[in-house]
């Protein structure tokens, strides 16, 4: 009895080739016989697949996407039952900045898509660049609910703050790939400008007298 072929399995482990291999040489010298060669299968069969270069991009990037939610979740998992606002923007900022292999690649292919995007008409028409408006939704959100419960300093702006946190995250994260910045000096500098939005620093309780 000739073997069952679980085709979402295949696609998964062939989008997952391209990311490796993205991760090494970067997005743009990508070809789909260099992901072929990765997977260990035929052009042919990426070829079946995905048709086409830029549909094998867009599928990689949901990809990246579900493992960025998997370490957000692991990491909020880690904090308990009931992290707060402060927690969970921690968590999708942290988990952005590329501080070990894993989150080194997905944060250099990432902004590869994004560059390409730019003059690739393909991929400048798809879903994945509306994902910078939906982050920036979340923190903006996450923020008002800690601005209504009394958790953040006066004056601070759920929108702006949104936008100049993942800004600087984003940033941040360039900088570490390029040699510039460590991991612990990104890290230290978001954590600086979250207790210039937040209360206390970590407890959301407002500061004392001293």
């Amino acid at each position: 009895m000739p073997k069952r072929v679980d085709h979402e399995e295949r696609r998964t482990e062939i989008a997952e080739a391209l990311v490796r291999v993205a991760g090494r040489q970067g997005l743009h010298a990508v070809g789909m016989r260099d992901v072929a060669a990765e997977a260990g299968v035929s052009l042919r069969l990426v070829q079946y697949y995905f048709q086409t270069k830029e549909k094998l991009l867009l599928y990689g990037l949901e990809q990246l996407a579900a493992r960025f939610t998997e370490r957000i979740t692991a990491r909020l998992a880690a904090a308990g039952d009931d992290p707060g606002p402060r927690a969970v923007i921690e968590a999708l900022l942290l988990v952005s900045l590329p501080t070990d292999e894993e989150s080194r690649t997905f944060h250099l292919v990432y902004t590869s898509y994004a560059v390409l995007s730019v003059t690739d008409r393909a991929l400048a028409d798809q879903p994945f660049t509306d994902n910078p408006a939906a982050a920036e939704d979340a923190v903006a959100g996450l923020l008002q609910q800690a601005r209504e419960a009394g958790l953040t300093r006066p004056g601070t702006d759920p929108r702006s703050d949104a936008i100049s946190l993942l800004a600087l995250a984003a940033g941040l994260g360039t900088s570490i790939l390029v040699g510039h910045r460590t991991p612990e000096s990104a890290t230290a500098t978001l954590h600086h400008q979250l207790d210039r939005i937040f209360l206390d620093g970590r407890t959301g309780t407002a500061p004392s007298p001293a």
